[in-house]
């Protein structure tokens, strides 16, 4: 009978007599702040960098604190354990982010194309070991292709200075920074296919550019089909761009500006943007049919 009242008074709650006078140190308030900051940080690569970073400085804290209590090793144990893997952690992510640090140049082409898309700097770092990291000058006056001597064989990205584009002579429009190149020529042809350029690009001021061959590109969209659906969008969101800017420049008799859907000008038997006055008649033909019906 007396061992089991002993047992049940070992098993009970251990009742506070009296509050300590004395608040914890400082060092034990800063730790759990710290704490809190670092479980306030968000997803992503740059997020657990900022997490791990807190959560590292708030358990060094708590193991100082832990130190300085000499009844128990179990708090300076676990906290002084978690301090190291989470002092793991931030080497790690350090080391990877100088591993995926780019040039200027690199950088400026990611912020601009890549990082609005939700592209990580992961799979950026693939899409620049696939260009080796390379950028092309062209100077003034100097051309990037020929109409219909150069071949298509890459696909470019503009990334300072501006590129003309020119057919039979005749200008059709400009090329700016952080726009492709040969995106027009790159979607029309399929993969074991080639060709050569229809129209002349020639560099108004010094340019700068990225280019990637288009057999090291393709190795690349079949190892990553998720690099290859973020090429596909931007190289025809870039056709769309081109498109438009072309129908800026297409007038009518009238003074009214080409609309790019209409069937009678999209698949007209000459659809030449630089001679409007070749599709005047497929536009008239379109005007005069609902009289013919009236009568």
């Amino acid at each position: 009978m007396t061992e089991n009242n002993l047992t049940a008074h070992a098993l009970e709650y251990p009742v506070c007599s009296e509050w300590k006078e004395n608040p914890e140190g400082s060092m034990f308030h800063l730790a759990h702040m710290l704490l809190v900051l670092g479980f306030m940080g968000g997803s992503g690569f740059y997020g657990s960098l900022y997490m791990f970073s807190f959560l590292t400085l708030g358990f060094f804290c708590y193991s100082i604190w832990a130190w300085s209590d000499p009844c128990t090793t179990d708090s300076f144990s676990w906290a002084f354990a978690l301090f190291a893997f989470c002092l793991a952690q931030v080497v790690h992510g350090s080391y990877r982010l100088r591993s995926i640090t780019f040039d200027k140049e690199f950088q400026d082409l990611y912020d601009h194309m890549f990082k609005k898309l939700g592209v990580s700097l992961t799979h950026f770092g693939k899409i620049v070991e696939c260009c080796e990291g390379d950028v092309y000058t062209i100077d003034k006056d100097h051309c990037f292709a020929v109409e219909g001597k150069t071949s298509i064989d890459k696909l470019s990205v503009l990334i300072s200075g501006r590129i003309r584009v020119t057919v039979n002579g005749e200008f059709l429009h400009h090329i700016y920074p952080f726009q492709f190149l040969d995106s027009p020529e790159w979607d029309s042809l399929r993969p074991p296919e080639e060709g050569i350029f229809q129209v002349t690009l020639r560099a108004d001021n010094r340019c700068r550019y990225v280019a990637w061959r288009r057999k090291k590109l393709y190795l690349l969209f079949a190892q990553h089909r998720y690099i290859a659906k973020i090429f596909a969008l931007l190289v025809r969101n870039d056709i769309a761009e081109k498109l438009f800017s072309l129908n800026e420049k297409a007038f009518d008799t009238r003074g009214f500006r080409y609309d790019l859907r209409l069937p009678s000008f999209c698949h007209g038997p000459q659809p030449e943007i630089e001679n409007t006055s070749e599709s005047r008649p497929v536009l008239g033909q379109s005007e005069t049919k609902p009289t013919e019906r009236d009568s």
